[in-house]
């Protein structure tokens, strides 16, 4: 029969815990902005209107097959398998926060609007039963706090995904140094209430075609005016060759009848019609500058 092993030795080292899964998602993080001082001013009210407002949002996040992780004050997690859903129901979350908030205003023209600040990111994360742990969830929580009260603020890995899917407006607000975290992150606020191709990409971002135009500069008329000179100062060395030469033909075998002028007029007459408009002549032959 089996003995009992009783108890374990002294010197038996407990069994490492496991790792915890991980696993790559988007990541919703939302707040109140002002929250504090609302609930201060109107408590009862203002939890009122959040549990209401924050509903709606909830019924956004499962609308587009997202996942409500966590609540805690005036503060939602959520996930989304897709960086297009998660942007797509932060965007109409915050049209029907704004919408109750018009309604708000004229039902009760003294009463402040709660207004949401929502950060999205594609990360990786750890997952602790029902709760995600780790940097992605760090930089969703910072991107939160760079939007604008009613705004959406995405990192550069959701950007790249939604890009070329939304029509939505993209402005990019610079790299942002956020803690514990190595490399800066992109971070582009959507423009919720102006749909339109994205803007003010950073570098490494950038894809220039080749028949981009840019606006025409004072360094780029500056340019086709060398230019201009240059040719014109080509030109007219080229002339006075030819009229050199005709000039020794002229005198070496007609001497008494002088007509290499006339080729000259000629020359002379296609040099001035071709002369750059409007450059100093000091500028034509560099011997004639005074520096």
């Amino acid at each position: 029969m089996p003995t009992d092993a009783g108890p374990s030795s002294p010197d038996q080292k407990p069994e490492a815990p496991r790792p915890l899964p991980r696993k790559l998602t988007t990541i919703f993080c939302a707040d109140v902005q002002g929250y504090s001082a609302q609930v201060e001013a109107d408590e009862v009210g203002t939890v009122q209107r959040l549990k209401l407002y924050r509903s709606e949002m909830i019924q956004e996040i499962e609308r587009h097959h997202g996942r409500v992780v966590n609540t805690w004050g005036d503060g939602l997690l959520a996930e989304f398998s897709s960086p297009v859903e998660a942007v797509f129901a932060a965007v109409e979350a915050q049209r029907r926060v704004a919408a109750r908030n018009a309604a708000l205003k004229l039902d009760a023209p003294g009463t402040p609007p709660l207004q949401f600040r929502i950060g999205i990111n594609l990360g990786d994360v750890m997952v602790d039963g029902d709760d995600l742990l780790g940097d992605g969830v760090n930089i969703a929580s910072r991107l939160e706090a760079l939007a604008e009260a009613g705004g959406v603020c995405i990192s550069g890995t959701v950007f790249e995904q939604v890009r070329k899917k939304l029509d939505f407006g993209f402005d990019f607000i610079g790299s942002r140094e956020i803690k514990n975290i190595a490399e800066p992150v992109p971070a582009y606020r959507i423009q919720v209430d102006q749909p339109g191709r994205a803007s003010a990409q950073p570098p490494i971002y950038q894809r220039p075609q080749q028949d981009d135009r840019q606006p025409y500069s004072e360094r780029d008329e500056a340019q086709d005016s060398d230019q201009a000179i240059r040719k014109w100062r080509r030109n007219a060395l080229r002339g006075a060759v030819v009229i050199t030469f005709l000039a020794l033909i002229n005198l070496f075998t007609s001497r008494h009848s002088i007509w290499f002028h006339w080729p000259l007029m000629g020359i002379a007459l296609m040099l001035a019609l071709r002369y750059p408009y409007g450059v100093d002549p000091r500028r034509m032959w560099p011997l004639w500058r005074q520096d």
